[in-house]
Order: C-alpha cells, then structure tokens, then sequence
C-alpha cells in the first residue's frame, strides 16, 4: 500500500526545528516527543539556495541506524517537487530510558553518520544497548501518539506521520523480547496522570504493552511474557490477571488472584484487579471489601480512592461515594512531551489520490460560528484526575438527579450559608470532626441535619428533575407568551451555593483566636456529622452546574422547535460540542442524536466516532464498517496510517462476522477502489496476526 503524503513545514532559518529540539531536552518529563525528521533541499536553478523542511513521525523502526537511514531514503524524491533537491537529512529519536536523543544524519550523495546527543548538548556514541532502548521508546511512543479516531491527536500537533510499529509477528517478537530486557527500567519513564508514584507495574512501559495486547487480540503472547516476568517480581501477576481475563481465562485468572494476594496482601494493583473482577461479576460486596483494603494499601494513589467510590456508585450509597471523592488525592494534568517548534514560513499538507473522498473534506464556513456559552464549558477540557472524578460525578448526577445530588451533598457537607448563620450564634469551644477517608472507609452512612437539605427546604420536598420533559413542554404550552430556554433551565436547575472549604475554617480561626487562649476557637456542635468540601470537588459541582444548565437549554429548545415544527439550525462544530456535553453527562441517545445533526452538516471524525459507538452497541455490523470506511480514510490523509483503537474495533468484527464476510462488506460498498484498500490493510493486520475470524 501506498505510504501517506509527506507534509513539509519549511522553517524561515534552516535547522531552527533541530535547535528547538535541542534546546527541549533537558525540559522532557516522560517519552519524549515524536521523532523529527529535518531535511535540507537546495535549488536546482540556484546552487547556493538552500532550505529547511521537517515533520514528526512515529512508528519508524528505530533499533539500527540502518533503518532510520532507510527512512530518510525513502522521503528525498518528491514528484511534486521539480525545483530542488534533497543533500542532506537528520532524523531524530529520543531514547527515554538513557536520556538521550539519537541522531542519524544522512548525506546525499554520501555517507551516513549515527550518534546521540544528551542534554547538555554534547555528542555521544550510540550502542546497539541504546538502540534497543531506542527501539522499544519509539514503539511505546507510537501508541502513545496515536490517534483514538476521534481526530484529537492529530490536531494537537500538525505534520505527524504515524505508522503501525508492528506488523508481524517478527517484529512483535523483537518488541516482547526488547521489553522483557527492559521491563524492570519501566519506572523511569513515567506513568499515566493518574499515577503518583511509577511502578513496576504501573508506568509507560506497561501501559504501552497492554494496549499493544488488547489492540491485536495477542494475548497468548502476552501471558507468556508476563509468566517469564513474573518469576522474578511476583508483582507482575496484576499484569497476567489482566491480560487473562482479556483472554476469557478466568478461572486461571481467579486462581492466579488468589495466589498472589496470600503472597502480596497489600499489593494495591493486584486489590485492584479482583476489585475490578467482582465488579463484573455484580458481586458489589465483594468488590467493596477489595477497594477498601486496596485504599489502605496505597491511600495516597488516586485510583484507589477512585475504585472504591465507583464501587459506592454501584451500591447506590451516594453519600459514601461523595466522601470517598472528596478524599481522593488529585494530581496536577502534565500533557505529553510535544514539540515545541518556531514558527514556519510555509506549510503544505498535501493529499494523495489515494486518500481523496469528498464526503470526508471538511469545508470551512460555518465551523467556526460557535455560541460563547458552548466556548466556556471547563468540563470539555478536564483531564486526568479530574476528568475522572468529574465522570464519576456525573454518573450519579445521571442516575439520582440533580436535585437529589444537592440534597446528599448538603448532608454529608458543611454548607456556606449554614456555616455563617451557624457561627454567628455559637462561640463554645470547637472539637474534632471524624476523617471523611475514614468514614467512607468505615462505611457509616452520615445522616441528614434535622431533616433539611442546604437550602433549608424538608428532605421530602419535591422538585423539578433535569430531565422532566412534560414540566418543560407544560411551560412551553402556556397560553401566555412562552419563557425563555434559559429562564426555563434556571427554574428547572437549581444553583447550588458553595460549600465552606477546610481554607475558610483555618482562615477564619486563625483571625479569631485569643492569644491568651489557645483554646477559644469557636464549636459548631450542628456539623459534628458533617464534612469539609474540598475546594477543587466544590469547584466540580459549579462545573457540573453549568454543564447541566447548557443542556437543559439545548433540549428545551428543540423540543419547542420539535412542537412548533421548525428547523432547530446549529453549526457543526456546536452540534459536536452538545453531543460531547451530552456524553459527559451520559446522556448516550442525545449525545448520538447531535452528533448525526453534526454529520448532517459536515463530516467529523469526533462525530463519527460517536455514532460507531452507537452502531457497535448494537452489534449494526454494515454500518459499523460504512463508518470505519471514513474515518480510517480521514485518518489517511493526514497522514495517519495507524490508529490502535480503529484497529481494535476490525478485530473485533472480524471475531463475531470473520475476515471473509467483513472484507466482502468492504469491497460491495459503491465507494472508490483505493478508499476500500485502505480498510481492507486492516483486516489484512488482523490475518497476519491470525485473530480470530481469520482461520477461513
């Protein structure tokens, strides 16, 4: 198949991009950036006139200086290009384990040079030993970068080539056998944002190879790495449990477990896992004994704390689940190490003939007219930590409402309001609250305070839910002139008002303690049952709010429009936004309903994958492929030929329908020979590994 096009940035001074990267190494954190492959072209005309190109590229074979090399042959023609050629070209690969950026620089006519660079700038000879670490980097980065089908990735960072760094077997058992080598020097590259602390068993390394596993169905293979791992570091039974689970090999998981877990009593990961496992089975009390022991075994890692409030969901014990969030420990988001580039002169992108299909050209005009409401939704940028938390959120929002959320909220914390009418009338001696870690822990429900939620109205009053249709179509029938969509979701939402935060208390105490008594702080005998708010949970339930409120805009307003039976009109890029606002808030029909509207428009690979999901949910195989058909070719022409997640989705097709009846799908759509080819080297990855589906 042909490679995809080669996007040129050209710099306004030559190797300004290779001085940008190496003025970056000593800043990188974690994997490092994609590998930048800087040319030098020179004018056919002018002999003296020389220019600077690059790109980014990932996927590349890095384990020789031969093919990287290789690579920078193959770029030096470009047909479209008549006016110059290429004399000289650099590829660069950072080595995460060492620190150390790899150089390959290639003369043409010439010779070839291979070195490394550390962050001080100085040269350094390459050995085969940082070559294998350069190898297994360069695969853990491929998928690291790689784009889920949703366009995201692609769009961070412009003029990335990406391509599978595995596509045989051959090359899987170079990777195994590189990261077996290495497994135990995982810790030094990093770990996903919602680990504090790398592991053993928790960093990039790992991450990288269950992704690679769950991503080819090559779970044979797998538990036959982490078997040989495991006699050395009984720790990496996590990993083996997990990757046999993925494999239908519970029993030999559950037994596995077992074993561990009298060996490793506290191993958190492996706690996880059989907390994880329980939870599938719907043996939520099980699963509550695990999480709880797994947040005494590590209580300063966030999926622990998180585990176990997602087990509290499960129980419907909503004010244990609340304390359990407001104890987890949140980590500040640190994005990947991208790029850091100066500005270019020019850029081309170009498109080959392979990859050209107007229903996937994505026409400016409309894109850009977005309501500043929809701009100014915080939730849509969470990440990490608290893009986590904030979905825990708003599963319960989607399950209990968001009346029903303020009134256990205002039971289990202490409130402003209540907190200031409070103080103004007690001034006795102030005693310790109960740990909201230990409660949830405990497992003591906390009840309400005298009978009344933060607002002061009884627990058994009832109120408008979000998601009571016939309260707002009575509003919009009104003989008098209808409200507003805003003034209706202001009436239906309910603004919850702050809670007092552990700041507030120590501020205000410190203000008003005698000086001659150490012991004159204030008691504030109604909150003993009560709980400090975190200010980034309280913050959480402000952004949830709004959330809530530009949806509940957003139905009020079709639905009126539904009645008086006009067009409901939105730009593409505002349906996205509402069908990732109703994702977020669980609302899957609504979230697919916008996301049709925004294909309605204009193509979108965020839109599209959202409809995918719909049609993987409910098994629509035909269609399934019809929307992989684009937005593998999307993928394509921007230069992505590798997308693990788009990759998963065929094997798993072709593991309920087989190779021969998906490939004939493919080839019966009315769609251009070259587009179908790009799809069909999918299925073609999924024979070469021999997926299942694929025997016939």
């Amino acid at each position: 198949m042909v490679a995809p096009a080669v996007p040129e940035i050209i710099e306004e001074e030559i190797e300004s991009a290779v001085d940008s990267r190496n003025e970056a190494l000593p800043t990188l954190r974690e994997m490092g950036p994609p590998d930048l492959v800087h040319l030098v072209k020179q004018s056919i005309k002018s002999g003296n006139k020389q220019s600077g190109v690059y790109h980014h590229v990932t996927g590349i074979d890095a384990s020789s200086s031969a093919s990287l090399a290789a690579y920078v042959n193959t770029i030096t023609y470009n047909p479209n290009d008549k006016s110059s050629k290429v004399v000289s070209g650099l590829y660069c690969c950072y080595n995460a384990f060492s620190r150390l950026d790899m150089r390959v620089d290639v003369k043409i006519p010439g010779g070839v040079e291979s070195y490394c660079i550390d962050e001080r700038g100085d040269k350094r000879v390459a050995s085969d030993a940082l070559w294998m670490e350069t190898f297994l980097c360069g695969v853990l980065r491929a998928y690291a970068y790689a784009d889920d089908g949703s366009g995201d990735s692609i769009k961070k960072i412009i003029g990335v080539r990406r391509f599978d760094p595995i596509t045989s077997t051959e090359m899987e058992h170079k990777f195994l056998d590189a990261a077996e080598r290495l497994f135990f020097k995982g810790p030094q590259l990093g770990s996903e944002p919602e680990v504090q602390v790398p592991n053993n068993v928790s960093n990039h390394l790992t991450t990288g190879l269950i992704n690679y596993i769950h991503t080819t169905g090559r779970y044979t293979s797998g538990i036959n790495l982490f078997e040989k791992l495991r006699t050395r570091d009984m720790e990496v039974s996590s990993l083996l449990a997990r990757v046999m689970l993925s494999a239908d090999e519970e029993v030999q998981a559950v037994k596995l477990l077992h074993d561990a877990i009298a060996k490793l009593p506290m191993d958190y990961s492996l706690l996880d896992c059989q907390a994880t496992f329980c939870q599938g089975k719907g043996r939520l009390d099980w699963a509550l004994e695990c999480a709880k022991r797994g947040v005494t075994a590590a209580p300063s890692e966030f999926a622990t704390w998180a585990k176990l409030a997602d087990v509290y969901v499960g129980l419907e014990q909503w004010d244990l689940a609340l304390l359990t969030l407001n104890s987890c420990p949140m980590f500040t988001y640190q994005d990947k190490d991208l790029p850091r580039m100066p500005e270019a002169a020019r850029i081309l992108l170009p498109v080959l003939p392979e990859s050209m299909f107007d229903e996937i050209d994505e026409v400016s005009g409309t894109y850009d007219e977005v309501h500043p409401s929809l701009r100014k939704l915080h939730a849509a940028g969470y990440k990490g930590t608290f893009l986590k938390a904030y979905s825990i959120l708003t599963e319960v929002t989607a399950k209990i409402g968001w009346d029903q959320l303020l009134r256990v909220r205002s039971q289990v914390f202490v409130m402003e309001e209540e907190y200031r009418s409070e103080k103004q009338t007690t001034s006795t001696t102030q005693t310790s609250n109960p740990n909201a870690s230990t409660t949830a822990l405990r497992g003591t429900p906390s009840p309400g305070i005298n009978g009344t939620n933060s607002d002061g109205h009884p627990d058994g009053e009832a109120y408008s839910h979000l998601d009571d249709e016939e309260t707002l179509n009575e509003k919009q029938s009104s003989p008098t002139s209808p409200p507003d969509s805003a003034t209706i979701a202001d009436k239906s939402i309910e603004k919850p008002e702050h809670t007092i935060t552990s700041e507030v208390i120590k501020s205000e105490n410190d203000d008003s303690t005698d000086s001659t008594n150490p012991n004159s702080n204030p008691k504030y005998t109604q909150f003993h049952n009560k709980r400090l708010c975190e200010r980034w949970l309280d913050n959480l339930f402000m952004v949830l709010y709004e959330d809530l409120r530009i949806y509940t805009i957003w139905r009020t307003d079709m639905a009126r429009a539904q009645s008086e039976s006009s067009d409901y009109r939105k730009s593409a890029e505002e349906w996205e936004i509402l069908g990732e606002l109703a994702e977020r808030l669980h609302h899957f029909p609504e979230a697919v309903e916008a996301y049709q509207a925004c294909l309605r428009v204009k193509f979108s690979p965020k839109a599209m994958k959202g409809v995918l999901k719909m049609y993987e949910l409910q098994n629509r195989s035909g269609e399934m492929l019809q929307a992989m058909i684009r937005l593998i070719t999307w993928q394509y022409r921007w230069y992505s030929e590798f997308s693990p997640a788009l990759l998963r989705t065929v094997r798993k097709l072709i593991e309920t329908e087989g190779a021969v009846k998906v490939r004939s799908i493919v080839q019966a759509t009315s769609l251009p020979q070259p587009v179908l080819d790009l799809t069909h080297r999918y299925v073609e990855l999924c024979v070469a590994f021999r997926s299942s589906g694929t025997e016939a």
